[in-house]
């Protein structure tokens, strides 16, 4: 039997056991002597032993009515081995659907198989589905940076486009799939996903798709994801006669559904994956709008998803928006346009999936329709912008699913309808003013805007802008009655004496290497100098196993150079970064995250540690003072160097939007009409 003894949980996994928060957790820790001792980790990251920190929780009262699953999956986590780890959760899943199943991985260690007994007994007793999920989701959620995962709305956004866009076998146009129940006079329905992670996709079409017939064909290069890929899919299907296949293998180089059709293909493919068979593959038979070339293997995963779509049926791909305009693909993009097989292209709001940072594509294909009845392929594309569908005021980018998911499939709806104007945002463009020595399909470049605003929208924005002006004075008022005591001495410690000490620990930035060839779905966002100055987002992309400096959410970053100095709480999805940005993570114990912040980024303090060597002087890191306060005093500080940063950002805002207010009222202005 697996002993809890020896594994370790952190802070922030206690805090999830007894479902409070870190810091209440951090306030036990101090109080009561009789806490758990530390048992590895570092002052910054210390960690405990379950067993021993249960107990104190159940001796104490602190342990509340939360279930098992909570204090079983430390133990999974406890596994070390990311493949290990989600094999014995797949391995839980199969016997928690059947007591009397025995382990069909041999290569899980004897722990590992205690491991999956535990929790096959939990997961009957508490619920099978749900123990999976919840196990499901914490393996997702610790190993983030490593896997590409698509989110359930897009997943489901993706199904309906599918279904709408197909036709039905023996129908026209008329006849197309309707969203959630496939259509007229079908006979079942087909789908494939021949990269498909965790199951996310083929469960939305299990899930959407609510007629008889289904079948679904999943494929994963990975064997711990196709493992929980097939688990899930058992799960999302148990109450219903749904034939699934999930195969481990490489959809590319070795198609284990080779000669098979499907009615629709969803894809999330690995982006920038150079090492995709490119000279095996040369003369492959799928390439039959051109060899895909070597720096464009997202090209590949297209003309794959095509050669097994049935006669009218549709894929739905998830793809970086340069695939879209890279050079090298513009043959085969082109055959792609005069073929019929591109029927539109969607441009998502950052936050729509990983990498967050980036405006991903959905491109939507269709294969032809045989015989002489057929219709000639269409003489234009739709390309939809769908940008701007962000929430950029919210903590973590995240679209309006809701109107997203509305005015795509109104967009969609007017495929095959020219005489139905899409919504605004959306347009046909000719394939004679796309076919040209770019063929860049990009949605933006032809979608911009160029008509005035109209009065109820000026209103509006007038109406926005006095908002943005009466919370301006409200935050001026408070922070004008901030007192200060002349002349009273300060001790203050610089960031290296605070290294030195234990309160944080310092990580540079660096420049990425040259070429880089990310694993499968192994990507984060990269953060420079560069983009600090341009409009802050990260604008690449690095391999997740790289040695760089990862900022997580909590730490604070600081760009070193004067031109563009500034510290800050990082929040949101982890970024990695470039030269000249460092990140900090403090001690919780020692030192509040946005006290320290909004120490570091005061321009004095800057000027002090500058080089001053030239224009562009860097800022000694280790220089930077930073107050010398008791924690509690510290909080004080830190809310209102918050509201002090509240204070920076209405007034950055209010002045973007009085431009903009500027811009719209001349253009108005301009085109006539005035009446006063």
């Amino acid at each position: 039997m697996s002993t809890p003894d020896a594994v370790p949980v952190s802070l922030a996994e206690i805090a999830r056991i007894a479902g409070v928060g870190r810091a209440a957790v951090s306030n036990w820790r101090r109080r009561h002597d009789s806490f758990p001792t530390r048992i590895g980790g570092t002052d910054v990251s210390p960690q405990f032993s379950l067993a021993e920190v249960e107990q104190w929780l159940r001796d104490n009262g602190k342990l509340k009515d939360i279930g098992g699953r909570e204090l079983l999956w430390p133990r999974f986590e406890a596994l070390g081995s990311r493949n290990e780890s989600g094999l014995a959760v797949a391995e839980a899943a199969r016997r928690m659907r059947s007591a009397k199943a025995r382990i069909a991985r041999p290569e899980l260690s004897a722990q590992a198989r205690d491991l999956v007994s535990e929790a096959a007994k939990l997961g009957r007793a508490e619920g099978p589905r749900e123990t999976f999920e919840f196990l499901l989701q914490r393996w997702l959620e610790t190993h983030v940076r490593q896997l590409s995962t698509t989110p359930p709305q897009l997943a489901a956004l993706m199904v309906r486009i599918a279904l709408a866009v197909r036709l039905v076998p023996g129908e026209g146009v008329s006849g197309k799939g309707v969203p959630g129940e496939g259509g007229l006079g079908e006979d079942g329905l087909t789908v494939l996903d021949p990269a498909c992670g965790t199951g996310h996709l083929a469960a939305a079409a299990a899930q959407e798709y609510g007629r008889p017939g289904l079948e679904l064909l999943a494929c994963e290069l990975d064997p711990a994801l196709a493992a929980l890929a097939s688990a899930r899919l058992e799960f999302v299907t148990e109450d219903r006669a749904v034939r699934t296949r999930v195969s481990t293998a490489d959809a590319l180089r070795d198609d284990p559904f080779a000669g098979e059709k499907a009615d629709i293909a969803l894809c999330n493919p690995p982006f920038n994956e150079r090492d995709w068979g490119y000279e095996e593959l040369a003369t492959d038979q799928r390439w039959t709008h051109g060899l895909p070339p070597r720096t464009e293997p997202e090209l590949a995963w297209v003309q794959h998803l095509l050669s097994h779509l049935k006669p009218g049926g549709a894929a739905v791909v998830v793809l970086p928006p340069a695939v879209a305009s890279r050079k090298a693909g513009r043959r085969v993009r082109g055959s792609l346009l005069r073929t019929g097989a591109l029927r539109a292209v969607v441009s998502l709001p950052p936050g729509s999936a990983q990498p967050h940072s980036v405006s991903l594509q959905l491109w939507v294909l269709q294969a032809a329709v045989n015989g002489s009845a057929a219709a000639p392929p269409s003489q234009d594309a739709l390309l939809v912008d769908a940008t701007r569908f962000a929430r950029p005021g919210s903590r973590e980018p995240s679209p309006d699913w809701a109107a997203l998911g509305s005015f795509v499939l109104a967009a969609m709806a007017t495929l095959d309808h020219p005489d139905q104007d899409p919504p605004e945002g959306a347009v046909r463009v000719p394939l004679l003013d796309l076919l040209d020595d770019e063929v860049d399909v990009t949605p933006g470049r032809y979608t911009a805007s160029v008509t005035e605003p109209s009065r109820k929208e000026l209103l509006a924005k007038w109406e926005e802008f006095g908002s943005l002006l009466t919370g301006l004075a409200d935050h001026a008022q408070q922070l004008s009655l901030l007192d200060f005591e002349a002349g009273a001495p300060q001790t203050t410690a610089t960031v290296g004496d605070l290294v030195k000490a234990g309160a944080l620990t310092l990580r540079a930035g660096q420049q990425p290497p040259e070429t880089v060839t990310p694993t499968r779905g192994a990507t984060v966002p990269f953060l420079t100098v560069a983009d600090l100055l341009h409009d802050g987002a990260p604008g690449g992309l690095l391999a997740t196993d790289s040695a760089h400096a990862v900022a997580e959410e909590g730490d604070v970053v600081v760009a070193g150079v004067i031109r563009a100095f500034k510290a800050w709480v990082h929040e949101g999805p982890p970024v990695a970064l470039g030269p000249q940005l460092y990140a900090l993570r403090v001690d919780p114990e020692k030192l509040d995250a946005h006290f320290l912040a909004g120490c570091l980024r005061a321009p004095a303090n800057g000027r002090q540690a500058g080089t001053h060597a030239s224009s562009s002087s860097r800022v000694d890191i280790r220089r930077l003072q930073v107050l010398q306060l008791p924690l509690e005093r510290q909080t004080v500080y830190a809310e209102t160097f918050r509201r002090l940063r509240a204070f920076e950002a209405l007034v950055t805002k209010a002045e973007g939007f009085g431009k903009g207010l500027v811009s719209d009222m001349s253009d108005r202005l301009a085109a006539g009409g005035l009446t006063t």
